[in-house]
């Protein structure tokens, strides 16, 4: 008689840090665990989002039974519409991420034809031929789960992103007592969350950030700006609650942390009183020691409100000294240049910075080593698959296992697109497909050759435009007049002519953001782009590609 067997394949998520999603296969039914993005490093130029390649769902689009997420963050739950715009699937989740992804969907427009089933910790669901129950986790978003799934193959155990603090903000624990009546069970395979793998000891609780908080806030001698992660809603708790004890107003910026917290408190994960809440219109009705700015931009992202803020190039936020500016996040890798880029202008504008290297404003959401000791511990796999994160996360994992006498050949050290069969009370990989990565430009989905077949389509059409200012570091002033050239560009008329005009016009974009301190060189780029597509249009009516850089010198 043929035993049972299972398939488990990674789609993303080992070996990098984002587009976490996992494949479980089980009598011809497959069970997708999260769908998630990543952010772009900065070579891979125009790109704005990756996601898992959904080829090998696609073609199985009729085996597909749902859609389990484990928590509300991109990492988990980004790529959610992409999939969905091609299968149409049940998404099951606990209820703040589905408010979360609900809202994503409606962007999408996909809320409407999207079935979304609530699940909830202790309440086991049969989807398909999978049996699964859902374990509270604490982590840096409520309502975060893990999930142990079982089928006549095994019992497997996927951590999701967890941590072991004693004293979370909303009081509810990662239930260990639930891992340790499953390892009395049997649990043929845990799959563990490998962030903080290299990381000793413990996690550091969530509410140590308050008492931080607090001192700041008694020394703040003007406006307080915290930045922070729209989906951290423990965070935002903290910054809400310090603000209210000092006698603070909010004001909230940034259309993800509006809408985020709009979201929370809805469905009752963030209370922040009516009366304390303030419109960025009214923030200079109020004396600075009185007010506080929650936004986004604690990853140094170019457009963000906290880059425009220290930029100088903010409509209503105009940073001086005596505010004190709070990044409340750690970088994500590949966001560390961004970072620092911002907290230096940041210091060139007067601003008191805090940030995670002067001051413990930040702590981990994921498990550091002594923690994950304890999940092995309770739970006693038979097998380990150390999964979410680089390659040298999994190797601690994997070596931290064989520390606690863990035999080396049940640790599976896979990687996105090895097939892991379990079977016979065995796991080993067994074959690989392909699983590479999805690029999204703008509302494009495709690989990059996509990208750049749609640039030399315009360039052969319209030609290119590129511009190059050198302006002093300093101040953001003109140093040399801008170098432009073109290639494939046709202009009928006096093109000399044209070309004088689009100098002085860089020229006069330059000199109004160094009147205004906003020399910011990623913040003038986006603004000679934008003015010279408009100039060139209305002159030529063609859209050639705009390259504009500014070069400190």
């Amino acid at each position: 008689m043929k035993k049972p067997a299972m398939r488990i394949i990674p789609l993303g998520g080992l070996g990098e840090i984002g587009k976490n999603m996992m494949v479980l296969e089980y009598g011809g039914r497959l069970l997708v665990i999260d769908a998630g993005l990543m952010f772009p490093r900065d070579e891979l130029l125009g790109i704005d989002l990756i996601i898992p390649d959904f080829t090998y769902l696609r073609e199985r689009a009729d085996q597909l039974e749902a859609v389990l997420l484990t928590h509300g963050h991109e990492d988990h739950v980004g790529a959610l519409p992409f999939l969905l715009r091609e299968i149409n699937v049940p998404v099951y989740g606990t209820r703040l991420t589905l408010g979360l992804v609900r809202n994503k969907l409606e962007e999408h427009g996909l809320a409407a034809d999207s079935e979304l089933i609530e699940v909830e910790a202790g309440k086991p669901r049969q989807i398909g031929p999978f049996f699964c129950d859902f374990i509270p986790v604490a982590h840096s978003i409520p309502d975060g789960i893990a999930v142990a799934v079982k089928t006549p193959a095994g019992t497997v155990v996927h951590s999701g992103d967890f941590k072991l603090d004693p004293n979370p903000i909303d009081r509810r624990r990662t239930d260990l007592s639930k891992f340790g009546e499953l390892g009395g069970e049997g649990v043929l395979l845990l799959l563990s969350d490998s962030t903080n793998a290299e990381t000793q000891g413990v996690t550091g609780p969530e509410k140590s950030v308050g008492k931080t908080l607090n001192d700041i806030f008694s020394q703040a001698p003007g406006r307080i700006i915290a930045a922070s992660f729209a989906s951290h809603i423990h965070r935002i708790q903290q910054i809400v609650d310090t603000a209210r004890r000092h006698r603070r107003k909010i004001a909230i910026v940034g259309r993800s942390m509006v809408k985020n917290i709009q979201i929370a408190r809805e469905l009752g994960y963030l209370k922040i009183p009516d009366e304390m809440i303030i419109t960025l219109g009214e923030v200079n009705d109020y004396r600075p020691t009185k007010v506080v700015i929650i936004c986004t931009g604690s990853q140094g992202e170019p457009l963000s409100a906290l880059s425009r803020m220290a930029a100088g190039d903010h409509k209503k936020v105009d940073l001086a000294e005596g505010d004190t500016v709070i990044l409340s996040a750690k970088p994500v890798p590949g966001n560390e240049v961004s970072v620092h880029h911002v907290i230096n202008r940041l210091f060139k504008r007067g601003v008191n910075v805090v940030y995670e290297s002067v001051a413990p404003v930040h702590v981990s959401g994921h498990a550091a080593r002594e923690e994950l000791k304890t999940l092995i511990n309770m739970t006693q796999p038979k097998y380990l698959m150390p999964i979410h994160g680089e390659y040298r996360h999994i190797h601690f994992h994997a070596l931290l296992a064989e520390e606690m006498g863990m035999d080396r050949r049940r640790i599976i050290k896979a990687s996105n697109g090895d097939v892991v069969r379990l079977a016979g009370g065995k796991v080993e990989i067994v074959d690989s497909i392909e699983a590479g990565m999805t690029f999204v430009d703008g509302l494009d989905v495709g690989d990059i050759q996509d990208v750049a077949l749609r640039d030399r389509k315009r360039i052969s059409r319209d030609g290119t435009l590129i511009v190059v200012a050198p302006v002093r570091e300093q101040d953001g002033s003109i140093v040399a007049r801008p170098e432009i050239t073109t290639k494939g560009f046709v202009y009928m008329g006096n093109k000399r002519e044209l070309m004088k005009e689009v100098s002085a016009l860089v020229e006069e974009i330059l000199s109004e953001g160094s009147r205004k301190g906003d020399s910011d060189p990623v913040l003038m780029q986006e603004h000679i782009h934008r003015r010279l597509a408009k100039f060139i249009y209305k002159k030529t009516r063609k859209r050639p590609l705009i390259i504009a850089l500014v070069v400190e010198v």
